[in-house]
């Protein structure tokens, strides 16, 4: 996850160079710039002349986009892919559940799945201790077959 982080902190900085690299800074002291004169009729009558800097043209399009498209594939590729694949197993596992299965809930606690009724599990966890948790609460690393019978 560290190196993850690395690369998309990577990549939106080389990101950012190139989209600074591409913009115009304007004119400096030394540069020319382009003016327009206009010409308007004041009440009186009098014509007045403004001259205006012409505006610079922003460039780019689609380009400047770029980066941030090739940044949410990324970010879909390497993390919400891989999280959807897991709560899919997940999913799996816990509609797969048999009984004399190995399991471990979500508390930490280690026990065999006795008896299964809708969304409730019944886990034994020592002998003469049975306990109901909800289906949700299994974890997925807990599950295995239970091979002593």
């Amino acid at each position: 996850m560290k190196k993850l982080l690395i690369i998309m902190i990577m990549l939106t900085g080389i990101a950012i160079a190139q989209s600074e690299s591409r913009t115009d800074p304007g004119p400096t002291g030394t540069e020319v710039v382009e003016t327009t004169t206009t010409t308007t009729t004041t009440e009186g009558g009098a014509a007045a002349e403004e001259t205006q800097p012409q505006a610079c043209m922003g460039g780019g399009g689609i380009m400047s986009f770029l980066p941030m498209i090739a940044i949410i594939a990324i970010f879909y590729f390497l993390m919400i892919r891989p999280q959807q694949k897991q709560s899919k197993e997940l999913r799996h596992m816990r509609d797969a559940l048999t009984k004399d299965d190995r399991v471990i809930t979500g508390g930490g606690i280690h026990g065999v799945i006795t008896n299964l009724k809708g969304d409730v599990v019944t886990v034994r966890i020592a002998d003469g201790v049975k306990i109901d948790v909800d289906r949700s609460s299994l974890q997925l690393e807990g599950v295995s077959e239970n091979t002593s019978k």
